[in-house]
Order: C-alpha cells, then sequence, then structure tokens
C-alpha cells in the first residue's frame, strides 16, 4: 500500500482484516442506495467537480456522483466490498475507479479533489487515527472544495459493543480545528437495514480554506 513503513503496513493489514470481516455476510449499512442525507446533498447541487469518496463500501455514493457526471474515486480497505462496487459500477455502465487504499494516508494520493464524501469512516477511526486522517484531507481538498461527512452521534444510544464512536458536536469540530472549516453539523439519519428508524447521525459540512 502506498506510502506506508513496514509498521504501518502491519496496522493497515489488521484493520483490512476487520474492515473485510464486516463484509461477510451483508452489513446492515448496505441498503442498496444511497443514504438519503447524501442523496439530498446531490440534488441539491452541492456536490461537484471531482470526487473522492473515502470508505466507499460497495460504492453507493460513487456510483451515484457518477450519475451526475462527475469524475469520482473510491477508496476503501475492504477487498470484498470493493468487488461489489467494481460489480455494481459495471452492471449500471457508470466509470468510476475503486482503489484499495488506507484513508489514513490520503496525502500520498497525490490528487486533488473538490469534493469528499464520508459516509460512516470518520466515526469508525480511534482517536489516536484522527490527526492523520484530517491532515490528509486538507491535503487532498483544494481551497474551497468541501467535505461532507454522515457519522454517529452522541443521541445514539451506546449498545455496550464496541463499534463505531458516538461523536458528539465538540469532538466534530476539535478534530478538525486545524484542517478544515466546519460550516454545519446537522441533526441527521443513518438508515439501515436492522431498524427502519435508523441510527441518530450528524451531517457535517466543512470547507478547505
Amino acid at each position: 500500500m502506498a506510502g506506508l513503513s513496514s509498521h504501518d503496513d502491519a496496522d493497515a493489514t489488521n484493520l483490512w482484516q476487520r474492515l473485510d470481516d464486516l463484509y461477510a455476510v451483508r452489513p446492515p449499512w448496505e441498503i442498496g442506495h444511497p443514504q438519503p442525507a447524501f442523496l439530498d446533498l446531490a440534488r441539491s447541487g452541492a456536490i461537484r467537480g471531482r470526487v473522492l469518496d473515502v470508505g466507499c463500501g460497495t460504492g453507493e455514493h460513487a456510483l451515484m456522483c457518477a450519475g451526475l457526471g462527475l469524475e469520482v474515486i473510491g477508496v476503501d480497505l475492504a477487498t470484498t466490498a470493493l468487488r461489489a462496487a467494481e460489480d455494481k459500477a459495471l452492471r449500471r455502465g457508470a466509470e468510476v475507479r475503486f482503489l484499495h487504499y488506507d484513508a489514513r494516508r490520503l496525502a500520498a494520493l497525490e490528487e486533488r479533489f473538490d469534493t469528499v464524501l464520508d459516509s460512516g469512516l470518520f466515526h469508525m477511526l480511534d482517536p489516536d487515527d484522527r490527526a492523520a486522517f484530517t491532515g490528509g484531507l486538507r491535503a487532498v481538498l483544494r481551497p474551497g472544495g468541501r467535505y461532507f461527512m454522515l457519522c454517529f452521534s452522541d443521541r445514539e444510544p451506546e449498545t455496550g459493543a464496541r463499534g463505531p464512536h458516538r461523536l458528539t458536536r465538540e469532538e466534530i469540530t476539535d478534530a478538525f480545528a486545524d484542517a478544515l472549516r466546519v460550516d454545519s453539523v446537522e441533526p441527521a439519519t443513518i438508515e439501515i437495514t436492522l431498524d427502519p428508524a435508523g441510527i441518530r447521525a450528524w451531517r457535517v459540512a466543512m470547507t478547505r480554506v
């Protein structure tokens, strides 16, 4: 994997395996269409230019952007998810580049984007990994570029099982303080297959200034 030391390689391999295991069976966030919170952004024209989908999973948001006529790259560490994304793109006749890549190393991509989408990646990162991610995000976004994130909110009850971090507004603004300008943190819902009420979430919009 580009730009990783031997220590980082081992760390990435462990994360890759954990993420790949999540797709051994259909995960609850695999709803077969884009999350409504991101579909609304697409319909409003907020998603534009060259797009990066970080933690793209099986590609629904990348394919949504391709349907808008945008150039898109999707990155993920889950090989199983990427194969499913490529199959979807082939069936739908969509042109999307899907890369097996660690989103904590975005700067090493040496690419620039106008929009970055993140549906459910940031809330999976350990606090120690957040600075690397936010720094890489700043590196790949062009000035004026936008980052849109959908993540678990602290309004979602804890289950006791290890899973996504329930993030507060303050945690979000603190994590990105040195990288991007936080424009909005709005209540939203992440649709899942297990519960029609979905997951209480935040939809966050930021700008690279």
